[in-house]
């Protein structure tokens, strides 16, 4: 498990804690549009694009992270 971390993250041309954080955000944000995600079909004139709205924010993210 060590050395496929050390591969990862040297294929993420990233230092552990940088993408430590980085993951974190992403996952923070994953969260936040699942919760409302939940929520909109319970109340569903609440968050109507939230959580489209984040999940095609974090792919293009995701996307330039991959080019750089």
């Amino acid at each position: 498990m060590i050395n496929s971390s050390k591969k990862h993250l040297k294929e993420a041309n990233e230092s552990y804690f940088l993408h430590m954080l980085i993951a974190l955000r992403v996952a923070f944000n994953l969260i936040i549009a699942g919760t409302k995600a939940f929520i909109h079909p319970i109340v569903p004139g609440l968050f109507t694009k939230s959580a489209s709205n984040k999940i095609s924010e974090l792919y293009l993210f995701i996307q330039k992270r991959k080019k750089n």
